[in-house]
């Protein structure tokens, strides 16, 4: 992938995003899968310098509170947040070891399970899904080989 062409790039790691959220699973797998969407966007986020990252986290977030029947803007103000988050450690995010990445994802997958909690949490009310509570925790797990792949995608 050339990286005059961040947008190609984008769509399809979306795509791919929105396949992986929509695969049918068990609720407890559902609930502790990783937020596959922020782990994309943040690899695009990273690799690749373009203007209006914010514009495309909602519209991105939107997307996916159509695809997963949620609150229209739950996860788009999720996905905004995190992104503020990975944007303002981008530099350091770039040239960090596995590890330190790794933490970078688990704090902004905590970001956007806060937003995300709070958001349900104002208007549906408190939730027994504890599951959820899994998802930072394995989107940071998850993140080297996400990271491989799309490598791997990028430069073919």
């Amino acid at each position: 992938m050339n990286i005059q062409r961040p947008y190609v790039f984008l769509l399809k790691i979306t795509l791919f995003a929105f396949i992986l959220s929509a695969l049918p699973f068990n609720d407890a797998v559902l609930d502790s899968s990783p937020f596959w969407m922020l782990l994309l966007y943040t690899y695009w986020l990273i690799h690749f310098p373009v203007k209006g990252s914010l514009f495309i986290a909602l519209i991105l977030g939107v997307l996916l509170d159509v695809l997963q029947g949620d609150l229209l803007g739950q996860n788009a103000l999720a996905l905004i947040v995190a992104s503020i988050f990975i944007n303002s450690v981008k530099q350091s995010f770039y040239v960090s070891n596995l590890s330190t990445q790794q933490i970078y994802v688990f704090l902004s997958s905590c970001l956007y399970l806060a937003f995300f909690f709070l958001s349900h949490f104002l208007i549906h009310g408190l939730t027994d899904n504890y599951y959820l509570l899994l998802a930072p925790l394995t989107s940071a797990l998850i993140w080297p080989v996400v990271r491989f792949f799309l490598f791997k995608c990028k430069h073919q």
